[in-house]
């Protein structure tokens, strides 16, 4: 006896996702008609018959987006996080929202219930390590974008983030036209793609200057950039200049250059230390002195990714591979003679 198709082999011979399918089964004015027509000349040519006892037992979730954030204690992944929420509610989703803290297994974990309850697509700033969340993701043909962060090929899950390796030139470019000679890179993990992106354009500039880069890794945050402080005015007392990961770790190098004071540190932050964030979260304006930063803005990236899922799953417009948008300098006291 032949199996009975299924929302699946309609999904697959239509070529939209499985949740474009069940938008169209559910009658949903989200999907344009001619990817409605489609799906009904896909299920007609399969014989597939549409249950829908067993699917008012699933409508209930219709119309949910799963997100999962490595770090929402981090301030630029949760006004990320914030913004997205924002930008599928008015277009009348809702965001199912979960923290994987930088644990694979938890974000797998968090994947799997999400998929359990019908989400009809997912966006995933991943952690890094096992890839068991989106192989899961895989088997269940949900459309999914990898954002900020990529872990897995672009291939079978688009990847989208703000422009690293520009934001890093422009910071360079900032420093040595402030008089830097010597610019160390604080923070990134040794051997992560987001490190090495964010590294690039600093690398870049400073091999196109003959200068050599100095990089002075650990896991990125404020209790980081504290000890750097110190490390910096023990070990490296050239350096003239950094560009920090992120702005958590510009902020605790901020707060560890004054916790050792001029004297000890032997110069003043901004005139002689010159020290530049990248992210530029709120905090950035409003600390002593104030942070220069690499602006992604990443309230615009959160409605961006909400308009690229959307248009995905209702119209089947799956994004490209990657896609990059545009990042901005903010000079301030930080980094200015």
């Amino acid at each position: 006896m032949d199996k009975r198709p299924t929302i699946i082999d309609v999904a697959t011979l239509a070529g939209v996702s499985k949740s474009t399918v069940s938008l169209v089964l559910q009658q949903s004015p989200l999907v344009k008609q001619e990817t409605r027509d489609d799906v009904r000349r896909a299920m007609t040519q399969l014989g597939y018959v549409y249950n829908r006892a067993a699917a008012n037992l699933r409508s209930a979730n219709a119309g949910l987006i799963g997100v999962v954030i490595n770090d929402l204690r981090n301030p630029f992944f949760t006004e990320f996080a914030t913004s997205l929420q924002m930008a599928l509610s008015a277009r009348g989703y809702a965001a199912v929202l979960a923290n994987t803290d930088e644990d694979p297994a938890l974000q797998a974990q968090v994947v799997g219930a999400m998929l359990e309850h019908g989400v009809s697509a997912l966006i995933v700033s991943p952690a890094y390590g096992d890839e068991a969340a989106f192989d899961a993701i895989a088997r269940a043909n949900v459309p999914a974008l990898q954002v900020l962060r990529q872990v897995v090929s672009t291939d079978r899950f688009p990847f989208a983030a703000p422009d690293y390796p520009t934001g890093s030139r422009l910071a360079t470019e900032h420093l040595l036209a402030q008089g830097a000679g010597h610019i160390a890179f604080v923070g990134g993990l040794e051997g992560r793609a987001v490190t090495q992106l964010r590294m690039s354009g600093y690398l870049a500039t400073l091999a196109a200057n003959g200068l050599t880069p100095l990089h002075l890794p650990g896991r990125p945050g404020r209790a980081f950039g504290r000890e750097v402080a110190r490390r910096l005015a023990q070990d490296h007392p050239s350096v003239d200049a950094v560009l920090c990961f992120n702005d958590l770790t510009a902020l605790g190098l901020l707060t560890g250059c004054t916790e050792l004071g001029c004297t000890e540190l032997g110069r003043p932050l901004g005139p002689s230390l010159k020290i530049v964030g990248f992210d530029d979260i709120e905090d950035c304006a409003q600390v002593y002195p104030a942070l220069s930063s690499v602006r992604c803005d990443i309230a615009g990236f959160g409605r961006k990714m909400a308009e690229t899922v959307l248009a995905w799953l209702e119209n089947n417009h799956r994004p490209p591979p990657v896609t990059v948008t545009p990042v901005t300098l903010i000079p301030r006291a930080s980094s200015l003679r």
